[in-house]
């Protein structure tokens, strides 16, 4: 007489780690009253009724985020704490600076040319721009304040973090 298989049960027959009754491979099999969160993973019951760790009161993605600042829902995300949208108060500082310098290759090419024509000055007319400093961006609500700090990239990127603190600002009307 063969020993009964551990690993079935009537018609159906399963594997190592699995239980009689649950779905095999393919997608999985959760009730229709069971709630997920983005991405079809389940929330376990205990935390089903109300929150689920890790998301805002507000929920949904970001809509907006300089530095370590975020913006979800009505919040208002730092590393210090959450503060409140309504009534916050932004401010930016440029704290960069860009300089014009002549490179080093323009110099040697201006040597080498030189000595052949005259146009070889010409290169001496080469300029390349290089950004250094950083954007202090402030955000002030319900008694609480973080500032957070950007590297400049570019000229431009002052531009870039005022139209984000612009839209920041009309969102906290």
């Amino acid at each position: 007489m063969s020993e009964p298989n551990p690993y079935k049960s009537g018609e159906y027959e399963w594997g190592p780690g699995q239980q009689a009754g649950t779905p095999g491979y393919g997608y999985p099999q959760t009730p229709s009253y069971q709630p997920t969160v983005p991405g079809g993973v389940p929330v376990p019951p205990q935390h089903a009724p109300g929150a689920v760790p890790g998301l805002a009161a507000g929920g949904g993605a970001p809509l907006l985020s300089l530095g370590d600042i975020t913006v979800v829902g009505d919040q208002i995300i730092t590393p210090a704490g959450n503060m409140p949208l309504k009534g916050a108060v932004w401010n930016a500082m440029d704290m960069s600076r860009t300089e014009e310098k002549m490179p080093t290759v323009a110099i040697v090419l201006a040597v080498i040319f030189f000595i052949f024509c005259l146009l070889g000055l010409l290169f001496l007319l080469m300029k390349e721009k290089q950004t250094t400093g950083f954007i202090q961006v402030t955000v002030t609500s319900g008694g609480r304040h973080h500032q957070t700090m950007i590297p400049a990239t570019g000229p431009d990127t002052i531009h870039w973090v005022m139209g984000q603190l612009n839209f920041a600002r009309s969102l906290s009307v």
